[in-house]
């Protein structure tokens, strides 16, 4: 689609290991480099209320132009070496995997049909997100939203309102759902793969989360209920009908669900200390064996599954390929942003790390919360929660001693990447599968607003209960 953009690439991928592609120092950054990141979130934002079937239709060049506003100046400043490197880094060790992980999830839970009568009333949608929340944190929220939504989204197919359905589907399953394991979100894996124990969620996390979960749930079940009776005063709602049997289909990507869950905790467990340097990019065996056997899964769920079931789901690609398309440009404008805040107090971001120390030059817990949460809704929560943990300290620390600092992170990170549509992978998948299905999503802003709504009242009390006693 972007010829000079893939030959960019491809060239990248085909030089040989470089010693001397120059790191992108985050200290010799001022604001100013933010803004191609602030210009894609925007446009993000405003593009599909002011010109929707414009960018339908152009989503792709929207995301290329702001991202070339990122590295062509990168290039003219700090060398085109250094630029193509922080470039391959993106693309590579950060974008690979998350994308993988995202088709193969994509793409097995689009073979799962679970068939049957589901009619959306709120009994039945509260069954569902409960259900979604509690198996988040055992197949991720990916796979687990990935699972559910469908089947939620033709339960309430008839309902005349249905918009707050997928909203608090997202709060739930999309996100407060993964917080007890490092399988449920991304930045609690990043945890484990920095030393943070595999339990260690489990154990620090599960009175937090169940009180968020059930709050949000309980809220949920009101304002369903209220919308319920609304639709039932135009046209009936869950009324008894013919019923179809219930029975779940495609078995074999239940099997492949497993597959996925397995070759995470393996590349996570084996090291075999086998790396391959690309253009300063250090990758390891067993993040490209874990990538290779996710993409290998999804394929064969595709040849597996018969074509009637993805069918039946109204499976189709545009979900992962407008995600897929629009987070490359995202990860690609971040470079500069997250170079700067690994710079810690020698970037032009030192004064987000000075919020987060007390006076004793401890950690300010609570801050540490709040400005995880509030970041990670805006830079994807898998790269703040890495800046923060880097900031707090060495695993041993944080769960020991520190240990406040490390639930303040990853309850921020977790929790809060649902105050936007970016926040966490599942949000935009979640957004975009809806959106295609006919549901009349809220705005970029809109969903916000639901957010700011529902949720910061709840996190205000969690901060206050489980937070600051810390």
């Amino acid at each position: 689609m972007y010829p000079r953009f893939i030959a960019l690439l491809v060239v990248a991928t085909l030089v040989p290991s470089a010693a001397h592609a120059a790191a992108l120092d985050g200290a010799s950054l001022s604001w100013p480099w933010a803004l191609p990141f602030v210009g894609i979130l925007l446009t993000i934002a405003v593009a599909p209320l002011v010109i929707p079937r414009f960018w339908h239709r152009h989503y792709g060049k929207f995301a290329f132009v702001w991202a070339a506003l990122t590295l062509a100046p990168l290039a003219a400043l700090h060398g085109v070496d250094t630029a193509l490197a922080a470039l391959v880094h993106a693309l590579l060790a950060d974008y690979l995997g998350f994308i993988a992980i995202l088709f193969a999830l994509y793409v097995v839970a689009g073979g799962i049909l679970v068939a049957g009568t589901l009619r959306g009333t709120p009994l039945t949608n509260a069954v569902m997100l409960a259900f979604g929340t509690l198996i988040a944190s055992i197949v991720g929220t990916t796979g687990a939203a990935m699972v559910l939504i469908r089947p939620l989204l033709r339960a309430n197919a008839a309902r005349l309102h249905n918009v707050h359905v997928v909203v608090f589907f997202m709060f739930l399953v999309g996100n407060i759902g993964g917080a007890l394991s490092p399988l449920g979100d991304p930045p609690l894996f990043i945890g484990f793969l920095n030393g943070v124990r595999f339990f260690w969620p489990t154990t620090n996390l599960w009175q937090p989360t169940a009180f968020v979960a059930a709050f949000v749930l309980a809220l949920f079940v009101v304002v369903d209920l209220w919308f319920y009776r609304t639709d039932r005063r135009v046209m009936p709602v869950g009324e008894p009908g013919e019923n179809a049997p219930f029975r779940v289909r495609g078995i074999v990507n239940l099997l492949l669900l497993a597959v996925i869950v397995g070759a995470v905790i393996v590349s996570a467990l084996w090291s075999p200390g086998v790396t391959f340097a690309i253009y300063g990019t250090t990758l390891a065996l067993q993040d490209l064996a874990r990538d290779a056997v996710l993409i290998l899964t999804a394929l064969a769920s595709l040849w597996l599954t018969p074509d009637e079931h993805r069918e039946a789901n109204g499976f189709s690609w545009e979900p992962i390929v407008e995600v897929a398309i629009l987070f490359a440009g995202i990860f690609v404008c971040a470079i500069p942003v997250l170079a700067m805040l690994s710079a810690g107090r020698d970037g032009s971001f030192a004064w987000l790390l000075g919020a987060v120390t007390a006076a004793d030059g401890g950690p300010h817990v609570v801050a540490y919360f709040w400005l995880t949460g509030l970041l990670s809704a805006m830079l994807d929560n898998a790269p703040t929660y890495l800046v923060f943990q880097l900031a707090g300290g060495n695993a041993t620390d944080l769960m020991g001693p520190l240990s406040g600092a490390l639930a303040a992170i990853s309850m921020g990170a977790v929790y809060m990447g649902a105050l936007t549509y970016i926040g966490n992978a599942p949000n935009f998948m979640i957004y975009a599968i809806a959106t295609e299905r006919g549901i009349k999503m809220p705005s970029f802003f809109g969903y916000m607003a639901w957010s700011i709504v529902v949720l910061m009242p709840v996190f205000a009390v969690v901060a206050y209960l489980f937070v600051a006693g810390h």
